[in-house]
């Protein structure tokens, strides 16, 4: 795993950015090139070894957790190509990079998710997504990969290709990506606006919020009935920047310091939890400013927690939204976490979660250190029955049988699992448990 702002973790220890999945290495694999990441692979296979590459750890489920061999791949992390707005990268480059190096070509994803810490490896593998009335996930945006299949063959997957559904979320049951190319759209600038309003007015104009703006997102605190909306529109210029004392208040100070220090006190003391709640909803105010589009996109997350994000059809948010009260004041404990909620177009890759129709997720969260099963196992009974999909990356509890249920394609990506990788050289409890064995 990398933390944000360290090193590469080689030692045989490993442990996610939640915290919450640890795995000891038999060994540490450190390729420089795509040769080496065959090689290696095609070692453990005749060993009978399995391998696992890991990313910067910011998967909350053990889609990344290694006893045998893990594969590092934060060496293999340049930019290949530019030609026109298809970019090739090596798998391993994080998203900060990506962006910057984006950027420098006049390019941009068109969508990204809130964070940037991933390597690109990582977040097209698990459907990372954004919120972006007219895309779906990162991976949405993948025309090409190279990888490394379960016999260390190196393989090249484009559109043509009929495997090329199932390689852009692979889960790392397919193989290893070395290479990514993606299509890319030109920079842009987007007009940040938040709000504060009801939760009943968030959701009545919904349909119309959702249709009317490019990116749209709300929050809603727990124990009261205020939401924070955030949408975010293309504009030509960047002539509205937050003044520096203002961006360093309200993107670091308030949600990661002064943030921690109430989730510190809320796990100490849960009964000031609606209270501050109820305060932070409250003191929210309304803000409008202009920036890079990555810049608005991504944010800094310090503030460690652990996380269950259910993609649903957009049609039931309000079904969803007016149980989770009930199912949060029923809970033994307190949630400290606001609920988060996104929207996504569909897309064809067989097991994002968005394949097939407009998608809402509702993403809920815990500060670490606190309980949280019983809330996430309460949300996941709320959003099954309704077809909801978990994120590949975010806490659940699902299995293969249920998940067959949900993705139409499912039986497919098993067929490629099994010609790409026939010996389960990529497998590990977690992917046997949401694949089968």
């Amino acid at each position: 795993m990398t933390n944000d702002n360290s090193a590469p973790v080689t030692s045989r220890r490993w442990r996610n950015w939640g915290g919450n999945q640890q795995a000891v290495a038999a060994d540490v694999l450190t390729p420089r090139t795509v040769d080496e990441v065959a090689a290696r692979v095609k070692e453990a296979a005749a060993a009978g070894h399995r391998v696992k590459a890991v990313g910067s750890g910011h998967s909350f489920t053990g889609i990344a957790a290694a006893d045998d061999r893990r594969m590092l791949l934060h060496r293999l992390t340049d930019l290949v190509a530019v030609d026109g707005e298809l970019v090739t990268v090596q798998a391993g480059m994080p998203l900060y990079k990506l962006n910057a190096v984006l950027a420098e070509h006049g390019l941009a994803l068109p969508s990204l998710g809130d964070i940037d810490r991933q390597t690109v490896a990582g977040a097209i593998s698990t459907g990372t997504h954004g919120s972006a009335r007219d895309h779906s996930t990162v991976a949405s945006s993948v025309v090409a990969v190279t990888l490394v299949t379960g016999s260390g063959e190196v393989l090249h997957v484009d559109s043509s290709s009929e495997l090329f559904p199932a390689v852009r979320v692979g889960l790392g049951a397919l193989g290893i990506l070395t290479e990514v190319t993606l299509r890319c759209v030109p920079a842009f600038v987007l007009l940040a606006e938040e709000r504060p309003l009801p939760l009943a007015e968030v959701l009545s104009g919904l349909d119309e919020r959702v249709a009317g703006n490019e990116h749209l997102e709300f929050f809603w605190y727990p124990y009261t009935d205020r939401a924070q909306v955030k949408l975010n529109n293309r504009v030509p210029v960047a002539d509205r920047p937050l003044s520096r004392f203002r961006g360093w208040m309200d993107d670091d100070f308030l949600p990661n310091t002064l943030f921690e220090g109430l989730c510190r006190l809320g796990r100490r003391i849960p009964a000031t939890v609606p209270v501050i709640s109820a305060v932070a909803a409250r003191g929210l105010t309304a803000r409008a400013y202009t920036d890079r589009s990555d810049r608005v996109f991504c944010t800094s997350r310090r503030v460690r927690f652990l996380e269950m994000e259910y993609e649903i059809p957009r049609e039931c948010v309000p079904e969803v939204m007016a149980a989770l009260p009930k199912i949060i004041e029923g809970l033994p404990f307190k949630v400290q976490f606001p609920v988060e909620v996104r929207f996504t177009g569909p897309d064809d890759v067989w097991l994002s979660h968005g394949y097939g129709r407009e998608s809402a997720y509702v993403a809920v969260h815990q500060f670490a250190g606190t309980p949280y099963e019983p809330y996430f196992r309460a949300v996941e009974a709320l959003c099954e029955p309704l077809g909801g999909r978990p994120h590949w990356g975010k806490l659940h509890y699902r299995d293969a049988e249920s998940l067959r249920r949900a993705y139409p394609k499912f039986d497919d990506f098993l067929a490629v699992r099994e010609q790409l990788d026939p010996q389960r050289v990529f497998a590990n409890p977690y992917l046997e448990r949401v694949l089968g064995r």
